[in-house]
């Protein structure tokens, strides 16, 4: 009887290890390319809520998931900043996003954020995502995890997921810019070649 009573209960503790498993985000998680990005509602550095439906004139987006303490995030700053000045007045603004918990990683914290966005002359959004419920959506894992996104009659279709480029270390020595060359190909009317490269950076911190 004693047998059975542990038996039982230690398939009780594996149903409930299953479930938080099921339902704990993983790496393979998230949207995939084709899917339909639902839309989100997130506080921006300067205290008011964005939404991609705020976005009327639109073609798309560039979703970029960063932060401040990353050092790779740090290293693609200029780029991210780069690519809104490029695309925004041709339909493709960023949208930049803060998924770290900011009780493990304080440094990205929302007055963090402010003093980031501010020193580094951000032109796009810093948005913060406080209650950590987008980025799993997305299925992001890094900083920087980038997606584009193209609007159509269906919503905001994923066309990419990644890296911005292939070289993270020295932007002069990069050959090949993959968020440039999937909007490039997205305002010519083309398909995206390259839809999927592997995102380098720091974990998102849960």
């Amino acid at each position: 009887m004693k047998k059975t009573i542990k038996l039982l209960s230690a398939f009780a503790i594996l149903l409930c290890v299953s479930a938080f498993t099921i339902n704990k985000p993983t790496p393979n998680d998230g949207y995939k390319i084709g899917d339909v990005a639902a839309d989100f509602s997130l506080k921006n550095v300067d205290g008011n809520m964005v939404s991609l439906s705020d976005y009327n004139d639109a073609k798309g987006f560039i979703v970029t998931f960063t932060c401040n303490t990353c050092p790779f995030a740090v290293a693609y700053e200029n780029r991210i900043v780069a690519l809104d000045k490029k695309y925004a007045s041709k339909g493709y603004p960023v949208i930049a996003i803060m998924p770290n918990n900011t009780d493990i990683k304080p440094g990205d914290n929302l007055e963090a954020m402010k003093d980031r966005a501010e020193s580094k002359g951000f032109t796009f959004p810093y948005l913060i995502d406080e209650e950590q419920t987008v980025y799993p959506k997305y299925g992001a894992t890094k900083t920087p995890h980038m997606f584009v996104l193209q609007k159509s009659d269906k919503g905001n279709v994923v066309k990419y997921i990644g890296a911005i480029d292939d070289n993270y270390k020295d932007a002069s020595a990069v050959t090949t810019k993959y968020v440039e060359a999937a909007v490039d190909a997205l305002l010519e009317g083309n398909e995206v070649k390259e839809k999927e490269t592997k995102a380098i950076g720091c974990s998102i911190k849960v």
